[in-house]
């Protein structure tokens, strides 16, 4: 069973996504914030992240980047989600093949 990562500050959202995704058969692991979401995943070693982009504590862009300097998880696939829409409102573009998913809806990985 493929192991999915879910971090999202959004409890309402983050519970409705891990509910949908195990309904889709994925063991699911989830994080209100980004430093428990870096814990999480050098704890389960999942083979995707699902991360939202502005939270508190660790964003998603802190996670993205403390995955590419570990060892165990720098090859993590990873998928942001963001409320913002507009391409030059995330700088994510600019960090390497992924998908990101506006206003929080479920994106195919690149």
């Amino acid at each position: 069973m493929d192991k999915i990562l879910l971090i999202e500050d959004n409890a309402e959202i983050r519970e409705n996504m891990a509910e949908i995704l195990e309904l889709a058969n994925y063991q699911v692991f989830t994080a209100a914030n980004g430093k428990i979401g870096v814990e999480q995943a050098l704890e389960h070693k999942p083979d995707l992240v699902i991360c939202d982009i502005m939270m508190p504590v660790l964003d998603g862009y802190g996670v993205l980047h403390l995955f590419h300097k570990n060892n165990i998880l720098q090859n993590t696939s990873f998928i942001f989600l963001t409320a913002k829409a507009e391409r030059s409102e995330v700088r994510a573009w600019n960090l390497g093949p992924m998908t990101i998913s506006p206003n929080h809806s479920m994106a195919q990985n690149c």
